[in-house]
């Protein structure tokens, strides 16, 4: 675990055990560029993400709301999304 590592990784890992979120800032985290779209205005340096990148989950809990629009409109999932679909993703 490290100090990225999401505060309720407990709670995340029943939801989603194969996944590891992180908290990042958009500035370290390769965004679509359809979800670019939705960020205009925002500090890229500030606004954080919680994420597994390798899979394009996000956490909404840990998310700014704007971040987490724009990432829907893309390839990325929302994790109760995923959740719901299963881990055959």
């Amino acid at each position: 675990m490290t100090s990225r590592t999401c505060q309720d990784w407990p709670q995340l890992m029943e939801l989603a055990p194969e996944l590891q979120f992180k908290h990042y800032t958009l500035r370290e985290v390769s965004l679509p560029v359809d979800a670019h779209v939705g960020t205009e205005g925002i500090d890229l340096g500030e606004v954080s993400i919680c994420a597994d990148l390798d899979s394009h989950v996000f956490n909404p809990e840990h998310t700014d709301p704007q971040i987490a629009d724009a990432l829907r409109a893309s390839h990325w999932f929302d994790l109760r999304e995923w959740a719901a679909r299963g881990s055959t993703n």
